[in-house]
């Protein structure tokens, strides 16, 4: 009985190094992805325009060509809405952390409506409009 533990122990211990040592070749074959660590200077970039792009207020408009994504944040949620001539186009919406999607009015229409709701409290309704051919909050 002993001889036959100690033989599957073996086997288990020779078929894990084996599996650890054929995915070590493998490494980004398996997956298919580049696994590049950022450094501090590439984070800060990286995070510099993410920022730059995400701070435009919702409700300013600014030139953008037609049919062009829009990021629209409320304290309910985001909403990435597209504009074709006057017409607006909710294209996704996700709700905040505690919050929930109640109703959507995505169009294509001259108005789309997402209303967001709490938890707790009053729901949030973003009505989306197109001006001068960008999605804009009323």
């Amino acid at each position: 009985m002993k001889k036959l533990v100690a033989a599957w122990v073996a086997t288990a211990v020779a078929a894990t190094g084996a599996a650890v040592a054929v995915l070590l070749l493998l490494g980004n074959g398996l997956t298919g992805t580049d696994s590049h660590v950022l450094g501090p200077s590439e984070v800060r970039a990286a995070l510099a325009t993410a920022t730059t792009r995400a701070a435009a207020p919702s409700r300013a408009p600014s030139p953008a060509p037609a049919g062009q994504d829009r990021l629209i944040r409320s304290a309910g949620g985001t909403v990435i809405a597209s504009c074709e001539g006057d017409l607006v186009t909710l294209r996704s919406w996700s709700p905040a952390q505690d919050w929930s999607v109640d109703e959507v009015e995505s169009g294509p229409a001259r108005e789309a409506k997402v209303e967001f709701e709490p938890d707790d409290g009053d729901e949030l309704e973003l009505t989306i409009l197109c001006r001068a051919g960008v999605p804009v909050t009323q």
